[in-house]
């Protein structure tokens, strides 16, 4: 439906209905279009004044409850398929491209962040979108973008998993929407401005709950991470790809502190992140000229981007331009790959998709 407006960026006209049908509204000391003879006498008094006022709040008031109920329906064009086909190129039988709101629809988010191997996946890939590709979904897409996200959020409340990523999506989420309401313009905003409004508000409260999550202490009557060897200790530890973790169970077990900064730890960490050469050209040595593996891997970090791994992970097969979920437990059972693959071994076709070359797939 196009607006009824001179601009087509503009939200349109405000109408009231009147005995004789719908008029127009204007809201700078105005009445309806066809009533020429106004009184100015009479919008000096202050009952009428406080009377076209309130009738104008009113009708913004019931707007803005009309824009904040679209805003929670869900979206009624979501799928829940396990695997879609990419089309990246334009060919003699098919000419059209898949799009990333397309895949955001299709492909089933709810239920990958209920799996604790995926949720870390989705969680960065939400976060990649918010900063780049959020103008680039279309409206029903955004909208599915908005629900699963507060899934998300509700997720870390409940379960208090992985508060830490969350915060930076909604850190990252809420700079781009301010900075496409106030600093771009609206004309680059899919859908009513009121609706971003709402959301930025949402994101706002969201924000707020998870910096104010408290995460109670677990009583535990069996064996913990203290009652466990020491070379046990240190083996979970090196299986810790993120340096904020390591640190934070330092912080949490002071009698694990001493494991925690254990420079065979963070030389690990830096090897599995980074590459020798890397390391020559940002050597970082202590008082007594040894090298610092804890401030080697910070001072890396900010140069080169960092090795992601995560429990599981989008599949794209390569023979059938497929991207899908790979279910491990059907996969073992009955050998079913996760898609109708022609393959005769589909296996080795198989490639995982991190965040970044999902996004990647999708640009023409």
């Amino acid at each position: 439906m196009p607006f009824l407006g001179k601009d087509w960026r503009s939200p349109g006209w405000s109408w009231t209905k009147t005995e004789h049908g719908w008029k127009r509204i204007f809201l700078y000391g105005h009445e309806l279009e066809d009533n020429r003879e106004i009184d100015i006498k009479g919008f000096c008094n202050d009952n009428n004044e406080h009377l076209l006022v309130g009738d104008v709040c009113e009708l913004a008031t019931k707007k803005r409850k009309k824009d904040l109920h679209n805003n929670n329906t869900k979206s009624q064009f979501v799928f829940v398929d396990k695997w879609i086909y990419v089309q990246n190129r334009s060919t003699k039988e098919r000419h059209v491209y898949s799009t990333l709101g397309e895949a955001l629809n299709r492909l089933d988010f709810s239920s990958a962040i209920q799996d604790l191997r995926r949720f870390n996946y989705v969680a960065k890939l939400f976060q990649l979108i918010a900063r780049s590709q959020l103008t680039s979904l279309s409206g029903a897409a955004q909208k599915n973008y908005f629900n699963i996200l507060e899934q998300i959020v509700r997720k870390v409340l409940d379960d208090h998993y992985n508060p830490r990523l969350v915060k930076d999506l909604l850190q990252d989420l809420s700079l781009t929407l301010h900075n496409l309401t106030i600093h771009v313009g609206r004309c680059v905003l899919v859908g009513n401005v009121n609706i971003w409004l709402c959301r930025l508000e949402t994101i706002h409260k969201w924000r707020q709950q998870v910096n104010n999550l408290q995460i109670p202490k677990q009583m535990c009557s069996g064996m913990t991470f203290n009652d466990l060897p020491l070379h046990m200790q240190n083996k979970i530890l090196s299986e810790l790809s993120d340096a904020y973790d390591i640190i934070n169970v330092g912080q949490a077990m002071p009698a694990v502190h001493c494991l925690s900064e254990d420079w065979i730890l963070w030389k690990k960490l830096c090897h599995f992140h980074f590459s020798d050469k890397q390391f020559c050209r940002n050597l970082v040595l202590s008082n007594s000229n040894k090298v610092d593996w804890k401030l080697m891997y910070f001072t890396l970090k900010k140069h080169y981007p960092m090795k992601e791994r995560y429990g599981d992970t989008l599949h794209f097969c390569k023979n059938c331009n497929i991207l899908f979920w790979k279910d491990r437990p059907l996969a073992l059972l009955f050998k079913d790959c996760g898609h109708p693959c022609t393959a005769s071994d589909p296996d080795s076709c198989l490639v995982p998709i991190s965040p970044q070359h999902f996004i990647d797939l999708f640009k023409l």
